[in-house]
């Protein structure tokens, strides 16, 4: 199957899985109108159900069902043995029934099997032609129906109980993720955060040679006066060793003449 038809089945069944856990192989329920039609067709009905559903798939058929089958008239269907001969095909679903003297109605049978307080218990997909037993699903949730319609085999859209549960489970899974989202956010702000490398002020580096030292510095006076005062003041030191006070020329000749 290709094209939009096999996207848009494709679409479906990934929505069954997410919401309603539906796994391969799927369970697919028969019923002796389905048989009898996809003969008809001359429709291969394994391969024809894979096709559709997009998977693996395991058929599966009621013992009263069977029963329905062999209590067919061969004059009207004079095709008998081929149709016993497919379902023998499938897996046989115990129903308990087989004790009784007469098979159940094929709606009351697989209603039973399948049904448990209104809920598709064991997640089968029904591949179904009586009108009765589409309509008992018509309501169900996560009840995937298969039919067969102008020799096509069709996967009906999701019912609308279906599609309240999943979209509230998107709804549901969507504020999960923003959730999610405000968390880890709140995580990443905890803690106190280091400055920026790039606007950190760099310290001027000490004991700077005086090459090394501003212009504006060379040029301000202030530094350069006081140098040059110290060493004015070391030239005059020269009448004493220690670095006394200046002698005047009177003393100098006085001390000349003792």
């Amino acid at each position: 199957m290709r094209g939009k038809r096999g996207k848009a089945y494709k679409k479906l069944m990934a929505a069954y899985h997410q919401t309603f856990g539906f796994r391969e192989p799927y369970q697919v329920l028969v019923d002796t109108e389905m048989v009898k039609e996809a003969t008809r067709c001359t429709m291969g009905l394994p391969a024809a159900l894979e096709r559709t559903l997009r998977g693996t798939v395991k058929p599966m058929i009621t013992q009263c069902s069977i029963r329905h089958l062999y209590a067919l008239s061969t004059a009207e269907h004079p095709n008998k043995e081929g149709l016993i001969a497919i379902a023998k095909g499938f897996e046989r679903r115990k129903c308990n029934h087989h004790e009784l003297e007469q098979p159940l109605p094929e709606k009351e049978c697989i209603e039973s099997v399948s049904l448990k307080n209104g809920h598709n218990k064991h997640r089968y997909v029904l591949a179904v032609q009586n009108k009765d037993i589409r309509a008992l699903f018509r309501d169900i949730l996560g009840a995937p129906t298969i039919i067969i319609n102008r020799s096509v085999m069709i996967l009906e859209a999701m019912n609308a109980a279906s599609r309240r549960v999943r979209d509230g489970t998107e709804r549901e899974k969507f504020k999960a993720g923003i959730v999610e989202v405000q968390e880890k956010k709140k995580k990443k702000k905890r803690g106190p955060k280091g400055p920026n490398p790039l606007s950190v002020k760099k310290k001027a580096p000490k004991n700077l040679a005086p090459s090394d030292k501003p212009a504006g510095q060379a040029q301000g006076g202030g530094d350069t006066e006081g140098n040059a005062k110290k060493k004015r003041k070391r030239k005059h030191g020269k009448g004493g060793e220690g670095g006394g006070q200046p002698v005047s020329a009177e003393a100098a000749i006085s001390s000349a003449d003792n």
